[in-house]
């Protein structure tokens, strides 16, 4: 044995061939301190080996490395800058020592290879993979960048504009396309890994392989000529302004190092790379992108808890009521590979929930995502049916019918006495009380709500919402029902809107009243887009929701939630739907809506919109991007925070998840309590009270302020 720690060791295989292999302590193998600070010894024993010939490097555990332990690590990018620059500048040096080892080696890649992981492997000199692998370097997606020398090893690999792709989009890539890019030299079945590795690692000692130029090349500049690094770099450039834009700082910080570290030898690129990375590891867009990523983890884990907790398997699902959204949930859970008994009382409406499931089935087959094998099993996967007798052995129910109490309570009767005693059944509402609803039932433990959001085959969220008699077996049920269907369940308590909505109406709120004040909503629309970060302004996304829908559903939040919710003198949205103005659906709202000479679907500003609205707001006013935001924003950040003090949402951590993956929340602000923090309590609080006088929406809750005042955070562990 050369060297053993707790999660890596280092010994002989044979005579002068060692193996470094890692077995971590936990489930994967991952780059933490400890095991950071266990390879920098076994390379200083490596170093020490004067019979040393060549090193293979490979992993214990079904993946290779799955990266660097983010949990660890984010306490230390709360460090000054000079520290973190000095904290990733040591540990990179350690990957520089291991590839400047005066033996040629191999890493033996299996399973995920991510991140610092595939950086351990580009140190190699050769890198085989098994079929299993995932490679890639995610961490843009974390608002930061490869740190361990990815930025420089991998662009003199493959090439720049090859290296850019994978730094700037931070996607996985299948073995094939690792050996297509050249980041792997081989692919072979899993029981030929070490054998493989073993191979090239004796070739490479025999002389057969040129180990010593391979390395050359990745620790000297970049083989670009002027004009070649100008198009490279240019091109690189607007590709990362068109998909990213200005507001993910990281895939331009990445373009702009590569390109002023490419006439350099490695040692002089890692010290850029040390100096950026530590740059956008201190910067607010990485901290709210690691805090989606943390809060994503714990969803996932809740979730997956939850579903291990299920005693009962779903094997067939019905969905009551076919129409968009209907077909939606139908489609979702065909694709899935779970049966659909999709059930409506008008014929029109079941050809229309197929004719949603067709259409996306449709577009997935043009963009080469769906083969005709899989569209065919999906749609014959679809029961339609006009019988309440076709459900009866369906072990999950989800009703989808028309927003109306009465005729969902009556819809919920019905399926009771239709399916056996084991089944579950659900509402998909967006508003209406579970308790309410319940009341329907004769055993309302066995019902609860599953808000799925349109389009349902692309918005992941789905709200499971707890009623006040809902057994703990349903709701494991439902959550590993969603599970299967591919989406994000979160788990709220029921109230009018639950938790997404209940937090969106105050934020349509704050836009009436803004409205109301003289604003111009196409310019409102414009800075909660380009300046704050939505996909959608107010006015914009209330014209996809529908004028109709909106208007129903602030009247129910106005019932549920009269102190705050109550519907003011004058309100933008009841304007424009008793005129007849329901956004997209009739292609008036807001805005008016065409298509161009290829068919593009365009929207204008409706002047109509503009009349209908001077009739009754105040004159035309102007407001600061900041005022704008301001009063947007704090009504819908209060009724998050009274969300998670009464408890209708168990953290906020599952709170900034739901919005990001309900609303579309901006992710480089990582969620509406990460928003909170990055401003600062006392901050938020001040800026609430400056606009306190126009509601109550405006006005903060007394929990807030005492957090304030004791500098408490809402991500305490």
């Amino acid at each position: 044995m050369i060297y053993e720690g707790k999660n890596l060791r280092a010994n002989f295989l044979e005579e002068g061939i060692a193996e470094l292999v890692f077995s971590g302590i936990g489930s994967v193998n991952k780059f933490d301190s400890q095991t950071l600070q266990e390879l920098d010894q076994a390379i200083r024993m490596l170093e020490a080996e004067a019979n040393l010939k060549g090193v293979l490097v490979r992993s214990e555990k079904s993946a290779f490395i799955v990266g660097a332990d983010i949990t660890e690590f984010t306490a230390l990018f709360d460090e000054p800058l000079g520290d973190v620059t000095q904290w990733v500048a040591k540990t990179s040096q350690i990957f520089n020592r291991f590839e400047d080892l005066p033996v040629p080696t191999v890493a033996a890649v299996n399973g995920f290879c991510l991140g610092g992981g595939l950086e351990m492997a580009l140190s190699c000199d050769f890198r085989v993979a098994d079929v299993t692998a995932k490679l890639g370097l995610p961490e843009v997606k974390l608002g930061i960048m490869p740190g361990f020398g990815g930025t420089v090893r991998l662009p003199r690999l493959i090439g720049a504009d090859n290296a850019l792709e994978w730094m700037t989009t931070g996607k996985e890539f299948s073995p094939e396309q690792g050996l297509a890019f050249g980041v792997l030299d081989a692919v072979v079945d899993p029981t030929r890994l070490v054998d493989a590795g073993l191979s090239i690692l004796k070739d490479a000692i025999a002389g057969e392989f040129d180990w010593q130029q391979i390395r050359g090349t990745k620790k000297g500049p970049l083989m670009l000529n002027q004009n070649e690094a100008m198009m490279s770099f240019s091109t690189a450039k607007a590709m990362v302004a068109a998909k990213a834009g200005k507001h993910y700082p990281a895939p331009h910080a990445i373009v702009d190092l590569v390109a002023k570290s490419a006439s350099l030898p490695r040692d002089e690129a890692l010290i850029k790379e040390n100096q950026q990375f530590a740059i956008l590891a201190k910067s607010t867009e990485a901290n709210a992108q690691i805090g989606i990523f943390l809060s994503d983890q714990v969803v996932k884990g809740k979730g997956k808890k939850l579903a291990k907790a299920s005693s009962q398997s779903i094997e067939q699902v019905a969905v009551l009521g076919a129409g968009i959204m209907g077909g939606g949930i139908a489609y979702q859970t065909a694709v899935k590979g779970t049966a659909v008994i999709m059930k409506d009382i008008a014929q029109s409406s079941l050809d229309l929930g197929l004719n949603e499931a067709a259409k996306i089935l449709t577009k997935g087959m043009q963009r080469g995502k769906v083969s005709p094998e899989k569209m065919a099993s999906t749609l014959n996967a679809i029961t339609p049916t006009l019988e309440y007798s076709a459900i009866k052995n369906a072990d999950l129910v989800i009703e989808a019918v028309v927003e109306n109490p009465k005729i969902k309570g009556q819809v919920l009767a019905e399926t009771e006495k239709s399916v056996s005693e084991h089944a579950v059944i659900c509402s998909n509402t967006s508003t209406i009380s579970i308790q309410l609803l319940a009341k329907s039932l004769d055993k309302p433990e066995r019902f609860c709500g599953m808000h799925f959001f349109n389009p349902v085959h692309k918005m992941p969220l789905v709200e499971i919402i707890r009623g006040p008699h809902t057994s703990d077996s349903t709701i494991s049920t439902v959550v590993a029902a969603t599970l299967k269907m591919g989406k994000t369940p979160i788990v709220v308590n029921d109230c009018p809107g639950f938790l997404v909505n209940r937090v969106l109406f105050p934020y349509f709120n704050g836009f009436g009243l803004l409205i109301a004040d003289g604003a111009d909503f196409a310019q409102v629309d414009k800075v909660m887009e380009k300046g704050f970060g939505w996909p959608m302004g107010p006015a914009y996304l209330l014209d996809v929701v529908g004028m109709d829908t909106a208007e129903h559903a602030s009247g129910v939040m106005a019932v549920g939630i009269p102190e705050r919710f109550s519907k003011s003198e004058y309100d933008v949205v009841t304007t424009l739907y008793k005129a007849d103005r329901y956004g997209q659906k009739n292609s008036k709202g807001f805005y008016d809506y065409s298509s161009d000479k290829r068919g593009r679907p365009v929207k204008t500003p409706s002047q109509e919109a503009y009349q209908l609205i001077s009739e009754v707001a105040k004159n035309a006013s102007e407001f600061t991007e900041q005022e704008v935001i301001a009063r947007l924003m704090i009504p819908m950040a209060n009724e998050a925070i009274r969300c998670l003090e009464e408890g209708i949402v168990a953290s906020a951590a599952e709170a900034d998840m739901a919005l990001v993956y309900g609303l579309g929340f901006p992710p480089f602000k990582g969620g509406i309590f990460r928003y909170i923090e990055q401003m600062g309590l006392a901050k938020f609080v001040e800026l609430a009270d400056q606009y306190s006088h126009l509601g109550p929406i405006y006005q903060v809750s007394d929990g807030v302020r005492e957090m304030a005042q004791s500098n408490q955070s809402y991500f305490a562990q």
